[in-house]
């Protein structure tokens, strides 16, 4: 039950990718609380997506270790990590072009 002693909370670390509704340039990133993380990027606050707000998120993946969710944000923002995340999202890039 939560609140009690016994209860054991499980925090996931997200490593998402937005896609700018301005001129549709991708960001990826990684946080803890992603509800949060996507309101600080459209409002304005993070410095690098900016200029390029408004933001939806179009894909995340969930991660128990920290470790794991910066490794795998590190290597999406690769050549080889780009055209991963391009083949994995083939019909949503196709639909929204």
């Amino acid at each position: 039950m939560p609140g009690s002693e016994n209860s054991t909370t499980i925090m996931f670390y997200y490593v998402y990718i937005l896609q700018s509704i301005k001129n549709s340039k991708l960001y990826i990133g990684y946080t803890r609380d992603l509800k949060k993380r996507l309101q600080e990027h459209n409002r304005g606050l993070v410095f690098s997506t900016k200029a390029y707000k408004p933001w939806r998120l179009i894909f995340f993946e969930a991660y128990r270790n920290e470790k794991d969710a910066r490794r795998r944000e590190r290597y999406l923002k690769t050549n080889q990590g780009s055209r991963l995340l391009k083949r994995m999202l083939k019909e949503y890039f196709y639909q929204n072009k």
